[in-house]
C-alpha cells in the first residue's frame, strides 16, 4: 500500500522535470494576457470568442471574430459620434460673407473639423466680402463651391400671396433671394449625389454669418425628425439652422419649390419662419427644437431695451447656447437681473430666446459697433480664431489669390469668378 503512492509520486516528479518550461511559459503568458484584457475591457458576453478559442482550438475563428470593427454581435453598440463619423454628411453653408473673418473660423472648428468626414457645399453671392471665403481653404473636405452674381428673382402671384414683406429688410425680394440661396445648395448636393451615385445620410444647413462658441453635438442628429434651434421663432420656426436626414432635409430646404403648395393650401402673408413651419407641417415632417451653440453676427441696429416685439442683441461673450439669436462683440450693458427684466417683456412666440442661469448678456445695439470691438472679439474667441481675424485684416492681394487657388484644388466642383476677380473686388481694386 505504501509503495503504490510512492510510485505515483515518482512518476509525477519525472513528468514535471521533463516539461519544456520555456514552451509552457510562451503559451500561458499570452493566453493570460488575452483573458485579462477581454474580462477587463469588454462586456461578459464578449469573451465568448475567447472561450471558443480555448475549448475548440480554432485560432483562425478567434482572429476573425475578436476584435471586429462590427461588434454588434458581441453586445456592443457604437456611440452616436461613432455612427456619425462613419456616415455621409453634407454641410450646406449659405449667405453673404460680411463678417466671415469672425464667423468662418468658428464654423471650420466647431462643425467641419468636428465632423471631418463631412462634405462642404458653399453657396454664396459674389460681393466685396466674398474674398473672405478663402478662409475655407482649411476645411477638411470641399465638395462644391458656387459664388455667383446675385440677380433679381422674378416674383409670382402665388409668392406675393403667400409671403409678406413685413419685417424683411429687403421685402419679398429679400425672402426670395434667401430661399434661392438655401434651395440652390440643395440642388448642388443632389447634383453631387447623382454624379457619385450615393445619398447623404445627413444634411446640416447653416449660415455664413453664424458664430459658433461650442461644437455641434451628435445628439442633434435625429433620424426621421428635423432639428431646428429653439427661440427666435417669429411666429413660426427658427430657420437659421437645420439638421436632418436626406428626406427631411429635402423638404426643409425646398424653400422656393414648396411655395405653390402653400398657396394651394391657403396660406397667406407668411414671414420666413411661418413659411418654414408650414413647409414641415404640411408635409408631415416632425421637428424638434434644441438649444444650439451659435448666434448670427449682425451689423443692424436695434432699439434698446427692446419692446415687446423688439429684437434683443446678445453679447458675443454670452455663455449660451444662443440658438441663432442676433449678436455682436460688445461690452455687455445688461446682465443677470437686467436680462431677466428685459427678456420677460418679450413675446415668447417672436424674438425671445433662452436666457436663464446667466447664459445671456445683452448689448445696446441702437448704434454701430463700439470702438475696440476687435479686442473684445479676440478675447472672447481665443487665440486661434483671433489670429484668423487678424490675418484677413492684413491679407495681401497675392495671398488672397493663392488661398483661393489652394481652395479650388481641394474642391470637387468649382463655380466662381476667377480668384483675381474676387480678390480685386474685395480689395477695392480696379478690374483689369
Amino acid at each position: 500500500m505504501i509503495k503504490k503512492p510512492q510510485k505515483i509520486n515518482m512518476l509525477i516528479r519525472k513528468w514535471v522535470s521533463d516539461l519544456d518550461w520555456l514552451l509552457l511559459f510562451l503559451v500561458i503568458v499570452p493566453l493570460s494576457f488575452i483573458l485579462f484584457v477581454s474580462l477587463s475591457s469588454t462586456p461578459i458576453n464578449s469573451v465568448f470568442p475567447l472561450r471558443s478559442f480555448i475549448f475548440n482550438r480554432n485560432f483562425s475563428h478567434f482572429i476573425s471574430s475578436y476584435p471586429s470593427p462590427d461588434r454588434t454581435h458581441l453586445g456592443w453598440t457604437p456611440s452616436k459620434a461613432d455612427q456619425l463619423h462613419h456616415s455621409r454628411i453634407a454641410v450646406c453653408l449659405v449667405g453673404g460673407a460680411r463678417r466671415f473673418e469672425l464667423t468662418g473660423p468658428s464654423i471650420v472648428e466647431k462643425i467641419l473639423k468636428e465632423y471631418p468626414n463631412a462634405d462642404l457645399f458653399l453657396h454664396s453671392p459674389m460681393d466685396k466680402n466674398a474674398f473672405k471665403l478663402s478662409l475655407l481653404k482649411t476645411a477638411p473636405r470641399l465638395a462644391s463651391v458656387r459664388i455667383f452674381e446675385q440677380n433679381f428673382v422674378p416674383q409670382t402671384e402665388g409668392q406675393v400671396r403667400v409671403l409678406t414683406a413685413a419685417n424683411s429688410p429687403n421685402g419679398i425680394q429679400g425672402l426670395l433671394q434667401y430661399f434661392n440661396l438655401v434651395e440652390g445648395c440643395l440642388t448642388m448636393i443632389e447634383s453631387h449625389q447623382k454624379q457619385h451615385n450615393f445619398t447623404y445620410d445627413w444634411i446640416v444647413r447653416t449660415r455664413v454669418d453664424g458664430y459658433w462658441n461650442a461644437p455641434l453635438y451628435p445628439q442633434n442628429f435625429v433620424a426621421g425628425q428635423y432639428t431646428v434651434p429653439s427661440g427666435s421663432v417669429y411666429g413660426g420656426l427658427n430657420d437659421r439652422l437645420g439638421i436632418g436626414d436626406f428626406y427631411t432635409s429635402k423638404i426643409a430646404l425646398s424653400r422656393l419649390s414648396l411655395i405653390p403648395m402653400l398657396d394651394s393650401a391657403g396660406y397667406r402673408q407668411l414671414n420666413s419662419e411661418l413659411a418654414f413651419k408650414a413647409q414641415l407641417t404640411t408635409q408631415n415632417i416632425p421637428y424638434v427644437e434644441n438649444r444650439l451653440p451659435f448666434c448670427v453676427v449682425t451689423d443692424r441696429t436695434y432699439q434698446f431695451p427692446p419692446a415687446h416685439l423688439g429684437v434683443p442683441v446678445a453679447a458675443l461673450s454670452s455663455l449660451g447656447p444662443l440658438s441663432g439669436a442676433k449678436c455682436r462683440p460688445c461690452t455687455p450693458v445688461c446682465r443677470d437681473l437686467c436680462v431677466a427684466d428685459v427678456m420677460s417683456t418679450l413675446d415668447k412666440r417672436w424674438s425671445w430666446t433662452n436666457w436663464g442661469n446667466g447664459t445671456l448678456e445683452l448689448c445696446n445695439a441702437h448704434g454701430g459697433w463700439e470702438k475696440g470691438w476687435e479686442k473684445i472679439f479676440d478675447r472672447v474667441a481665443g487665440k486661434k480664431l483671433a489670429a484668423e481675424r487678424r490675418r484677413v485684416q492684413v491679407l495681401k492681394f497675392e495671398e488672397c489669390v493663392r488661398d483661393f487657388r489652394e481652395m479650388k484644388k481641394k474642391a470637387v466642383k468649382w463655380e466662381a469668378p476667377a480668384a483675381e476677380v474676387i480678390c480685386r473686388l474685395g480689395f477695392g481694386m480696379t478690374q483689369g
